[in-house]
C-alpha cells in the first residue's frame, strides 16, 4: 500500500464532503519580512508597529494576504494538487487581523461540482475556513478550481452550482476591534487622499510594474507551503512552463496599488476574483483600479471603498477591462473585486 499522497482528482470529490487540512502553520515576523522582500508593499499599518498602534490596533498585524496565502496553501494538497488552474474566489472575508504568533488551521467543504465538456477535467467549488489557535475564524472564502480526472471514463457527477453572493454587503464587512482613523497620520502613510477624494467610476493607473521571475514566485509559493505541481514541475504542463501561482499576482497587484491608494490600508473582503489568463516568468505585471462603490462605516473615521483591482501583462494606459465583444481584453491577468478600509 502506497504511503504517498497523489492528491485528489475530480472524481474523488463529492458535494458535502468536509476536509480537515493538515499541518497548521504559525505566523512569524519572518513571514512579514519575506512578504516585503517578495512584493513592493508599503502600506503603513503592516509596515510600522507605531502606525498600527496609532489607529487603535492592539497588536501589529501582518498584511491580510499573508494570512490568506498561508490558509490557502493548507488546502492545496487536498483540493488543487492536481489542478489545471485556480479559477476564482467569492465571499472572502478577513474577520480579524492575523498577527505573529497566530497559528492558522484550515478546513474546506465541497459545495459544487461540474464536469467539463471535454470529459478530462472538472470544476470543484469549495468553501474554506481558517481559524486561529483560539478557534476564532480568521478568514473564510469560496473558490473554484479546475481539476484533472484520474479516469476519463469515470461517470460525471450530478452538476451542483453553489449560490454565491456577488458582493459582501457593507453592513457585513469585518472591521478590526478598536480601529479608529480620526487621528490618521497622512504624512506617515504617504498620500493625502481620503474617502471623499475618490469618485465612483474613477480609474487609477498605478504606473509601476514588476517583471516576474521563476525564482521569486517559487520562493513565494513554497513560503505558503503551496504544493501544486504546476508551479514547480515543468513536466506538469504540456508547454513545459511553471505557472505563476495566482495569489502571487494578487499580492503583486495589491502592492503596486499603493501608488494612488496608499490609504486603502486594510482589505476587509474580496467580493470576487478571476484569474483571467496565466502568467509566467518574464511577464511584467502592472495594475490599475476602478472605484466601484463607497460606504461609510460605524468605526470612527473609517470608510470603505469597493475597488476593482486589475493586473495586466504590460502597462495598459487605456485601462481597458473588456473588448467590444464583452470578453476580457488581451493582457488582463487578474480581475479582483474587493473592499478596502480607508480614512474618511
Amino acid at each position: 500500500m502506497s504511503k504517498t499522497n497523489p492528491g485528489n482528482y475530480f472524481e474523488d470529490f463529492r458535494v458535502g464532503q468536509v476536509i480537515e487540512h493538515a499541518t497548521p502553520r504559525t505566523v512569524t515576523d519572518g513571514d512579514r519580512a519575506l512578504y516585503g522582500a517578495l512584493y513592493p508593499t508599503r502600506f503603513a499599518i503592516p509596515s510600522a508597529a507605531s502606525f498600527a498602534a496609532s489607529v487603535g490596533l492592539e497588536a501589529w498585524p501582518v498584511e491580510e494576504l499573508v494570512g490568506f496565502h498561508i490558509a490557502f496553501g493548507k488546502t492545496v494538497p487536498d483540493v488543487s494538487l492536481n489542478a489545471v488552474a485556480n479559477l476564482g474566489y467569492a465571499e472572502l472575508r478577513f474577520h480579524r487581523p492575523v498577527v505573529p504568533g497566530d497559528t492558522l488551521s484550515t478546513r474546506s467543504e465541497v459545495i459544487g461540482l461540474k464536469q467539463n465538456s471535454n470529459g478530462k477535467t472538472g470544476v470543484v467549488h469549495v468553501r474554506s475556513t481558517a481559524t486561529n489557535q483560539r478557534g476564532e475564524v480568521a478568514i473564510d472564502w469560496a473558490r473554484w478550481v479546475m481539476v484533472h480526472k484520474r479516469d476519463v471514463d469515470a461517470p460525471a457527477p450530478e452538476t451542483v452550482a453553489p449560490d454565491l453572493a456577488q458582493v459582501v454587503a457593507p453592513a457585513d464587512l469585518p472591521v478590526p476591534a478598536g480601529l479608529d482613523f480620526t487621528g490618521y497620520d497622512f504624512v506617515a502613510a504617504g498620500e493625502p487622499h481620503r474617502y471623499g477624494d475618490y469618485e465612483l467610476g474613477e480609474r487609477i493607473d498605478h504606473v509601476d510594474g514588476v517583471t516576474l521571475t521563476d525564482s521569486e514566485h517559487m520562493m513565494a509559493t513554497r513560503l505558503w507551503q503551496n504544493t501544486a505541481k504546476v508551479h514547480f514541475n515543468v513536466d506538469a504542463r504540456p508547454d513545459g512552463k511553471r505557472l505563476i501561482y495566482g495569489g502571487h499576482i494578487i499580492s503583486m497587484a495589491r502592492a503596486l496599488s499603493f501608488n494612488g491608494l496608499a490609504n486603502a490600508q486594510l482589505i476587509a473582503a474580496i467580493n470576487g476574483g478571476s484569474h483571467v489568463a496565466p502568467a509566467f516568468a518574464g511577464d511584467t505585471v502592472h495594475a490599475w483600479t476602478e472605484v466601484l462603490d463607497k460606504a461609510e462605516l460605524d468605526a470612527p473615521g473609517v470608510g470603505a471603498l469597493r475597488l476593482r483591482l486589475v493586473a495586466t501583462r504590460g502597462r495598459d494606459e487605456s485601462m481597458t477591462l473588456r473588448g467590444q465583444d464583452g470578453k476580457y481584453a488581451d493582457g488582463v491577468l487578474l480581475d479582483l473585486d474587493l473592499w478596502a478600509l480607508v480614512p474618511r
